[in-house]
């Protein structure tokens, strides 16, 4: 019982759940937008007013819904705003990847013609650090290092298009687009296997929908390219 004129303390199951939808409600809100990474746990410890173990089992009920997903490494990002990711990454297994790829040609060709035409300077400076990373992470000769910067930047573009649900339409197939990634590269970063995406930031930068889109789909036609 608690002392006498204090409320009492909910149940730690009400808790987890109180800050499952504390987060969720964060994400909806936009404060924490799909691709990004979400506050460290020892910051929303602080934010939140909760235990660590509390976080951490709300921080994992949103993963096993497919909301965040966790990076070693790296930290836990946004992936979707509902439960809609399990169910595409289902779908979209490594038996069928030629269709992971058709599904990525629409929707990165569609999200490069968006960008240029709605691209704003902060988009721009996320395409630049975007690009400069997956450039670096190439020249580290890191596959796993190149497969997430390289998604990294597909998803600062479709972030640039400025339609939300096309960002979480794309979002759902994040673990299958990094497959396909990881596919191209065959275990090592060759020569051979590097495609430059320069030419596509260049053409959002210029606001040219039709270069832009031209240079999406070539990234994926015919053969299976990052």
């Amino acid at each position: 019982m608690p002392p006498r004129g204090q409320p009492p303390v909910p149940p730690r199951g009400h808790r987890v759940r109180q800050t499952t939808e504390q987060l969720r409600a964060r994400i909806l809100g936009g404060e924490w937008p799909i691709g990004g990474r979400i506050p460290t746990e020892p910051q929303l410890v602080a934010a939140l007013g909760v235990g660590r173990n509390t976080v951490r089992e709300a921080v994992r009920a949103l993963v096993h819904a497919g909301v965040l997903e966790c990076r070693q490494g790296s930290g836990t990002y946004v992936v979707s705003t509902d439960e809609l990711a399990p169910v595409v990454a289902r779908r979209l297994g490594d038996d069928r990847m030629t269709e992971v790829i058709e599904v990525r040609r629409a929707f990165e060709v569609e999200a490069a013609r968006l960008a240029a035409l709605r691209r704003t300077p902060e988009d721009l400076a996320a395409l630049d650090g975007a690009l400069t990373e997956r450039e670096a992470a190439w020249h580290g000769g890191r596959v796993d290092a190149f497969v997430e910067a390289d998604a990294a930047l597909h998803t600062a573009v479709v972030a640039a298009a400025h339609n939300a649900m096309l960002a979480e339409l794309y979002a759902s197939v994040g673990t299958a687009l990094r497959s396909t990634v990881a596919q191209a590269m065959g275990g090592a970063l060759t020569p051979e296997r590097y495609v430059d995406h320069t030419r596509l930031i260049e053409a959002i930068r210029a606001g040219d929908p039709g270069r832009a889109a031209l240079e999406a789909g070539a990234f994926l036609e015919p053969a299976v390219r990052a």
